[in-house]
């Protein structure tokens, strides 16, 4: 499962937006609970966790200082990673 995730930082993605950073989140959620779609009574919390990972994420690329990129965060103002992060 988690070889489908993709690195989402500069340069090797440059135009991160927020349904990449969720589909890698969803990804990992899946892989740790091990389940591709939670039963009713997990619901709340898997997307709960797929939130809590979608906002990690966005605040990691939002923050990251990636050499020769030229700027202090990883998302270049793009939108994406800096947009999920500030809310």
């Amino acid at each position: 499962m988690c070889r489908s995730i993709k690195t989402l930082r500069p340069p090797a993605t440059p135009d991160v937006t927020d349904e990449d950073i969720r589909a890698a989140a969803l990804q990992y959620v899946r892989k740790v609970s091990g389940f591709r779609a939670p039963a009713a009574h997990n619901r709340a919390v898997f997307d709960q966790a797929v939130e809590d990972v979608t906002a990690a994420t966005a605040h990691l690329l939002a923050h990251l200082q990636v050499r020769g990129s030229g700027g202090s965060g990883a998302s270049g103002g793009s939108g994406g990673a800096g947009a999920a992060a500030r809310g």
